[in-house]
């Protein structure tokens, strides 16, 4: 920005640390500043001021797009935080003695938030170790939520393949262009060359998946910092306001920012978790053939957002070294994100409450790949939520033969898109475990059985237990495994050479130890 706006933003910011400036009690006022804003801390308040900056993909440079964008900012993030956000207000008074709200002329313009605990952003319990398995579900079905309830894009242009094949190259490209070093610079030479070749060969499933409605009015920004634990329950806040092409997106880009964030914590097993777990509550498995392009994208974003970060006037050395330091950490996530991974199917079997479900999602996280669930998909083929209650007739041979054609539709485009797959499924016959094999050979892929075995006495408390609680996708009771115990079709010989078989009434470090020895062996096959 101009050194004069910067300094009269100073200027601005300087009267506003009085508690004097406030409509309210306040004690000491408290200042933080992301790249284009700054945030005041203000007794039970917080006050979002908008940076007077210009920076190609935004434009703050007046009073009047400041207004405009603080509106855009209410009305957007009111859709997943309508308890944080309250309402726009004028700055008024004088540059020496400015005050927010009041009468007069506005200097400038603020979003009035309810002030909320930094501690319980997701980011900081990640650091902590108190980032949740969860925290991760309710998170993936409050972003599913988001998604569903969204506009769909009507602007050509956006989720179009040229726009979401120009925004990442954009980034690689102005990155390069603050780079100072050559290895820098050859290190994002190679990833705008990468995104290059990526979304040409993907520009007709950005087609298709914007014909499909999966184009919509995202949140925009949905990394962990962006999401805090309000009454206990992940709720995402500040959403893009400054650009309708960054949030009019594909919703497997919103999700990547998340997903990405997660790796770049630490926590690839949550970041599979998360992916595995919105795919369940969407259905969107089309969604893993751009996962991988869109979260290279979103780890360039966040370099991209440290490296104008660390060349802002003002910032002490220290905070420079930090922000380089986050620059490079990203991009060399980006390049960990590129790398295909290993074209595996594992298939689960086993009676119902052998743990199947609870087993294949922990092997998801595990391999780095997500579930596809019988119990999920049979009751969507029907348009029924996991947790709904249905008919007998979803039960019916048709209805179960339309299943397992189901699961391999979802497992089809997981090994499509170079994502390893656990099916969740009982796979009682033959017949329907064949069918699995024959998938994973015709893309190949690696393939396991993994039979889940407890006493009969157990399953049956726990099928018991299950319909008490009512919160599973499962409704097999009793009646059902016992007619399971008398028709289950064991597994052959040759089944057996590509089977597993975990005890799921032992606990749970052994069975830990166990799932970790099957990775490890399963991987170490040839593919």
């Amino acid at each position: 920005m101009p050194e004069a706006a910067w300094v009269e933003f100073e200027h601005l910011v300087t009267g506003l640390l009085r508690p004097a400036a406030y409509p309210h009690a306040v004690g000491e006022v408290e200042r933080l500043d992301t790249h284009i804003s700054t945030v005041l801390l203000a007794g039970e308040y917080a006050y979002k001021i908008k940076k007077p900056v210009a920076l190609g993909f935004l434009d703050f440079s007046t009073a009047e797009r400041r207004r405009r964008f603080c509106v855009e900012e209410l009305r957007l993030n009111r859709r997943t935080a309508p308890a944080l956000y309250l309402e726009v207000l004028p700055v008024t008074g004088t540059p020496e003695a400015p005050r927010i709200g009041g009468d007069g002329p506005a200097l400038d313009y603020a979003v009035r938030m309810r002030r909320f605990d930094n501690a319980l952003r997701l980011d900081r319990l990640a650091r902590r170790g108190q980032l949740t398995a969860a925290h991760i579900d309710a998170l993936a079905l409050a972003i599913a939520r988001l998604h569903a309830a969204a506009t769909l894009a009507g602007d050509a242009r956006f989720g179009s393949a040229e726009t979401t094949h120009r925004w990442p190259l954009a980034t690689a490209t102005q990155m390069r262009a603050q780079a100072t070093g050559a290895a820098e610079r050859a290190r994002l030479d190679a990833l705008a060359e990468w995104i290059d070749h990526a979304a040409r060969l993907l520009a007709p499933t950005f087609a298709a998946r914007r014909d499909a409605g999966r184009v919509r009015e995202c949140h925009g920004d949905l990394h962990l910092a962006n999401v805090v634990l309000w009454n206990g329950a992940p709720t995402p806040f500040d959403a893009i306001e400054f650009h309708a092409e960054l949030r009019f997106i594909d919703v497997v880009s919103d999700l990547a920012f998340a997903f990405m964030d997660l790796h770049d914590l630490g926590l690839p097993r949550l970041a599979w978790r998360l992916v595995s777990q919105y795919l369940e509550a969407t259905g969107d498995y089309d969604g893993l053939h751009v996962l991988r392009y869109y979260a290279v994208y979103r780890a360039l974003v966040r370099a991209r957002v440290a490296l104008i970060h660390e060349h802002q006037p003002g910032l002490a050395r220290a905070a420079r070294v930090h922000e380089y330091r986050s620059f490079e950490e990203h991009l060399s996530l980006a390049e960990a994100l590129t790398r295909e991974l290993p074209a595996v199917l594992v298939a689960t079997t086993g009676l119902s409450g052998s743990g199947k479900s609870t087993v294949a999602l922990e092997l998801a996280e595990r391999l780095g790949g997500v579930r596809v669930r019988a119990d999920v998909e049979r009751k969507r083929l029907f348009g029924l939520a996991p947790q709904a209650r249905s008919e007998r007739r979803i039960y019916s041979a048709d209805a179960t033969r339309r299943t397992y054609v189901r699961l391999c539709e979802g497992a089809q485009q997981a090994l499509e898109a170079r994502v390893p797959v656990i099916v969740d499924a009982a796979s009682l016959k033959r017949a329907e475990r064949a069918g699995f094999r024959a998938l994973a050979a015709a893309h190949g892929a690696r393939f396991a059985l993994l039979a889940c075995e407890a006493p009969a006495e157990v399953l049956r408390v726990r099928v018991v237990q299950r319909a008490q609680l009512g919160t599973d996708a499962s409704e097999a009771g009793v009646d059902v495994l016992e007619r399971q115990l008398q028709w289950c079709e064991p597994l052959a010989e040759d089944e057996r050479n590509s089977a597993f078989t975990l005890d799921t009434s032992q606990a749970a470090a052994a069975q830990s130890r166990a799932l970790d020895g099957f990775v490890r062996d399963l991987l170490a096959r040839p593919q």
